[in-house]
């Protein structure tokens, strides 16, 4: 008997491991405003740019599909607070939080990475936009990388029961 195709889709998908980022933008207001995602990949090599995958229902949804610039932090197997901090429904996701204007960008201090990027592109389809970033700069540090999958955040993933 073939599977539910929605519930193939999930468990599927919660099976396919991915890097935990944390996306920033400036509000119209000014204020910050930031999500986490697991759905962020390199795009083009020429020029270096890379793709997020933003949720219409997201309450950074319209900041980061109309802004200029956004910033992806890759976080790093440390950082899993951040990626709470930022999955919750705070109003302030950055209070006690490390973090500073890299010009219109909210940058948040310790990330393994983070990408300053200017928005190129958004494709919005389904219940998702895809936002392409130019990347302009950023830093890099050195740490192993915090990952998602079968719906937990860990560095290196273990068996169940191990």
């Amino acid at each position: 008997m073939e599977a539910d195709v929605p519930e193939l889709f999930h468990e599927a998908m919660a099976s396919l491991a991915s890097g935990v980022s944390v996306i920033t933008a400036r509000r119209p207001d000014g204020s910050p405003c930031g999500l986490v995602a697991t759905s962020v990949s390199s795009y083009s090599g020429e020029p270096p740019s890379l793709l997020a995958s933003i949720g219409h229902r997201s309450r950074c949804h319209d900041a980061l599909t109309t802004c200029e610039r956004f910033g992806v932090h890759i976080l790093h197997s440390g950082e899993e607070h951040i990626a709470r901090a930022f999955a919750g429904q705070s109003d302030d996701k950055f209070a006690g939080l490390d973090w500073r204007w890299d010009d219109e960008v909210p940058e948040l201090g310790g990330a393994l990475a983070y990408l300053r990027c200017r928005r190129a592109e958004n494709f919005s389809r389904y219940d998702h936009t895809i936002v392409i970033g130019d990347i302009e700069g950023g830093r890099l540090e050195r740490a192993e990388p915090l990952l998602y999958a079968r719906r937990r955040m860990d560095w290196l993933l273990h068996p169940h029961g191990a």
